[in-house]
């Protein structure tokens, strides 16, 4: 490959990239307004304002330029009466019966064919860190530095570490097959609904 075609593959790949990550924001804010529409009136977490949360890196060592570009990406949705807002950031505060909506999106990991949606619900949450963490949105992070061990199995999810203890149940949908709003509502949000709904 000559100099001119490396330069143009590089653009290519950039405006690539963006363009899935704009595709992937816009997703997940349909998410949320179909999801702000229900009953439950749901908003998205706001650990550090309106963002999602990732694990990335910015070192300069080996196994750390894997992290540089956004592979993974997670947010979560909470009824709006289980959450305050306060200068632009969620307080969740762990309460009996608390149960959350989790979506992860994943663009690229090892051993997948395609990038794919994984939503669910984390319910039966217990926060053992003896008060230090009084809020979940100080765990998000620490669940997405633990996405692999917590996401490795099957769609149940029964997971403790020293800091918390919660169940999960999630579904997963290809992340192409989902291409309008009617897609989204049959394969994302209609099924999500029912398992937040029914779960105890």
């Amino acid at each position: 490959m000559n100099r001119k075609e490396i330069v143009q593959q590089t653009k290519l790949a950039f405006d690539y990239l963006q363009k899935l990550y704009f595709e992937t924001s816009y997703l997940i804010k349909e998410i949320e307004g179909l999801l702000a529409e229900e009953e439950e009136r749901f908003v998205i977490g706001r650990p550090g304002g309106y963002a999602f949360t990732n694990r990335s890196s910015s070192g300069l060592e080996t196994n750390n330029v894997s992290l540089w570009p956004l592979r993974m990406l997670s947010v979560f949705l909470v009824p709006e009466d289980l959450t305050k807002t306060a200068g632009g950031v969620t307080v969740t505060n762990f309460v009996n019966g608390l149960k959350i909506i989790y979506l992860r999106i994943v663009l690229d990991e090892k051993n997948i064919d395609e990038p794919y949606i994984n939503i669910g619900v984390i319910f039966n949450i217990v926060e053992k860190s003896g008060k230090r963490l009084n809020k979940f949105e100080h765990l998000i992070t620490h669940i997405v530095y633990r996405d692999n061990k917590i996401f490795a199995g099957d769609n149940s999810i029964n997971y403790k570490d020293s800091l918390i203890e919660f169940k999960g149940e999630f579904i997963r949908v290809n992340l192409f097959d989902v291409n309008s709003s009617d897609e989204i509502i049959k394969l994302v949000t209609d099924p999500v609904l029912i398992m937040f709904r029914n779960t105890k």
